[in-house]
């Protein structure tokens, strides 16, 4: 029999695109977190090799004096759930990338996106930096290493990389770079400095 045949209840299974290369042998599991509104979903948009899973939903009148939307007035759909997409760094590496969502009233879902996670970006927008507050404390608080990555808008003022780290109150060895979550390559880049970041960790410490 043709599985491959034209009736509607055959299951053909996943795209050939969507396949996961056969030279890969290792995968690891990374979330991109961050306040509501600073570009988490278009990172994973953006980079994700396969077609990316969101779980985008209209904004209405019920997230009204609950959801705090100062500074991203105009944003119209959020992230209820999760975004889901996948990267391969090289033939062998494959990164399976977690969204989180962004309002504290959805954040109980983070318990179940941080299982078996190695690392985590987090995303911050520095016209809004409050917002990461919480965020990079929750990451503390769960020993997850991360990266700060520090998202391109047109309305933010630039700022010096020390002068971010002291206003988040982040150790030095934790990287802080700079990103267009828009870009592929960018968002790659951010990706990439997570992956050496926890190489680092994973060194063993040297000799006195």
């Amino acid at each position: 029999m043709d599985l491959r045949s034209s009736d509607p209840l055959v299951v053909a299974g996943p795209r050939s695109e969507d396949a996961l290369p056969e030279t890969a042998t290792a995968a690891v599991k990374i979330v991109i977190v961050g306040g509501f509104g600073v570009g988490k979903t278009t990172l994973v948009r953006s980079v994700s090799e396969i077609r990316p899973l969101t779980t985008e939903e209209t904004m209405t009148q019920a997230g009204v004096g609950v959801d705090d939307t100062a500074g991203v007035e105009r944003k119209t759909a959020t992230t209820v759930a999760m975004d889901f997409g996948r990267i391969s760094i090289n033939r062998e590496l494959v990164l399976y990338l977690f969204g989180t969502p962004g309002q504290q009233r959805f954040w109980f879902l983070w318990n179940g996106l941080f299982e078996g996670a190695l690392g985590a970006v987090v995303l911050v927008d520095t016209r809004r930096l409050e917002v990461s507050f919480d965020v990079i404390g929750r990451l503390e608080e769960r020993g997850v290493p991360f990266v700060v990555a520090i998202n391109t808008f047109p309305e933010a003022p630039p700022h010096p990389v020390e002068e971010l780290r002291a206003a988040l109150d982040l150790p030095e060895h934790v990287p802080i770079v700079h990103c267009d979550a828009r870009k592929r390559e960018s968002s790659r880049d951010v990706l990439l400095t997570l992956m050496r970041y926890l190489h680092s960790l994973a060194l063993p410490a040297e000799a006195p």
